[in-house]
């Protein structure tokens, strides 16, 4: 069997959540399928090592121009051209004209509801992206052969949302070895002083989209350092310092920007020595088809708070300090207890590795290895 498999954006230096599913997907592909035989179509960039070519997968970068055109020209041009049996579209949208058989990843559907939440604010960059995937994502997800998406949460939505029957498969995203608890005191002072880290201090995956959930975490900060006799640092990763205050003065509070530590983009790699060193992870978002941050959190071995909403109690089971992330005093009362209550942040920790463990990246290749084999046979008839 061929398969393709569109990683546009696997080779860019500052890769997101897709991003690495995609990578982690077929390196995990690359150990344990050496039969099949595999074209990685991807986008011309800077990170070229982040993959290599094995006997069985070879790489192919494709100029093309933006996102649209290279997806929707470049990539079915290359895929017919190659003879793949199958197309393996990673990251929610896919050609709308390919004349070869599609699977597509559906991380989500947010860009396609009605709340308006996720609607009002966002870059603009964002939004083109949402716009672009409200117009391709319906009649692609009709005509692909296999719709995957990564939690049963968001399988529920999407079957119920675009009325999808047989086609709808979920397959849960994984956590990379490397999330673990870290013992060598010289790799964490490296982190520390790479990234000006302070020692007490809380850790939140906080950006500009809607979703994450920004607004409330830093409210809840602010009430929680203002009556804690021990004070924080918040620390946050990649966040623009004028988007930062306009944000504080929305929110009434410009006092708590000398508390907020701003690391700028942290490759993956170096994630764990920064969680490994916080003493609680938030991860309160309003809407997560997954939430692979949380099991990144858990496996380091850090009391990690998240959210009541969507597939997050799936992903967390009861690891987690679960809150309602609308409620601002909620979050704080969380952060209250986990740093005043020992025993219990020891318990949060435990059952977090525990709970870390049951995902993996190799579980979810062999989803797919399986799937794909599945598919081979329908195609062959």
């Amino acid at each position: 069997m061929i398969i393709g498999i569109e990683a546009q954006r696997i080779f860019r230096k500052k890769k997101h959540g897709m991003d690495m599913v995609a990578l982690e997907l077929i390196k995990n592909l690359q150990i344990i399928d050496k039969e099949n035989e595999y074209f990685v179509f991807v986008k011309p960039d800077t990170d070229r090592d982040c993959l290599r070519e094995t006997p069985n997968f070879r790489i192919i970068e494709l100029k093309g121009g933006p996102y649209p055109t290279w997806e929707q020209i470049a990539l079915p041009r290359a895929a017919k051209k190659h003879k793949c049996d199958i197309l393996h579209c990673t990251s929610n949208t896919a050609p709308l004209f390919c004349k070869v058989p599609l699977v597509i990843t559906l991380h989500d559907i947010i860009y396609l509801e009605s709340n308006s939440v996720f609607k009002k604010s966002g870059t603009w960059y964002q939004k083109f992206g949402n716009l672009y995937r409200r117009f391709i994502v319906p009649p692609v997800v009709r005509k692909s052969l296999r719709v995957v998406t990564v939690s049963k949460f968001e399988k529920e939505r999407i079957k119920s949302f675009m009325g999808l029957g047989d086609n709808l498969t979920a397959i849960y995203n994984g956590v990379g070895d490397h999330f673990r608890k870290i013992s060598d005191t010289s790799l964490l002072e490296a982190a520390k002083k790479r990234y000006n880290l302070p020692d007490n201090f809380l850790f939140f995956l906080g950006n500009t989209d809607p979703k994450k959930n920004t607004p409330n975490v830093l409210k809840a900060f602010a009430i929680f350092n203002s009556s804690s006799t021990v004070k924080y640092k918040l620390v946050m990763l990649d966040y623009d310092e004028e988007a930062l205050k306009r944000l504080l003065a929305d929110i009434g509070h410009p006092e708590i920007r000398e508390d907020i530590c701003l690391t700028g983009y942290v490759p993956n790699i170096d994630m764990p020595s920064i969680i490994n060193q916080c003493k609680i992870f938030l991860y309160p978002s309003l809407r997560e088809s997954f939430g692979i941050p949380i099991l990144e959190g858990m496996a380091c071995g850090v009391p990690v708070i998240t959210s009541n909403t969507s597939s997050m109690p799936e992903i967390a089971g009861d690891a987690a300090m679960i809150v309602d992330p609308y409620k601002p005093e909620e979050i704080m009362h969380a952060m209250r207890k986990i740093l005043q209550e020992g025993d219990y942040r020891d318990q949060l920790c435990e059952k977090g590795v525990e709970q870390a463990k049951k995902f993996s990246w190799k579980q979810m290749a062999y989803g797919y290895l399986d799937l794909y084999k599945e598919l081979s046979k329908k195609t062959d008839k």
